[in-house]
């Protein structure tokens, strides 16, 4: 067990890492469109029992612009970016 969360911890601290293989732009996107997600649906529900849901757009609109720079960076790397074998 011990060894299983050692290597868990190691995998967590490879994400940090320059040369992994992980996009960690999309993580972040996608963390942030999951939070973003979680508010909805907590909405929904709160507003279906009666109580409304105040959340502060500001929050609101900082999660939808990182989701959008994050997966918008992301794009333009892929269309721009590093393209091996063309001179």
């Amino acid at each position: 067990m011990v060894k299983y969360i050692k290597q868990k911890l190691m995998d967590f601290r490879d994400l940090f890492k320059d040369g992994n293989d992980l996009n960690e732009k999309n993580i972040v996107g996608f963390a942030s469109f999951t939070i973003m997600i979680i508010f909805a649906i907590a909405d929904i529900i709160s507003g279906w029992v009666g109580d409304p849901l105040n959340i502060n757009q500001f929050i609101f609109d900082s999660f939808v612009w990182v989701t959008l720079g994050s997966f918008g960076i992301s794009e333009v790397s892929k269309a721009f970016g590093n393209r091996k074998g063309e001179k």
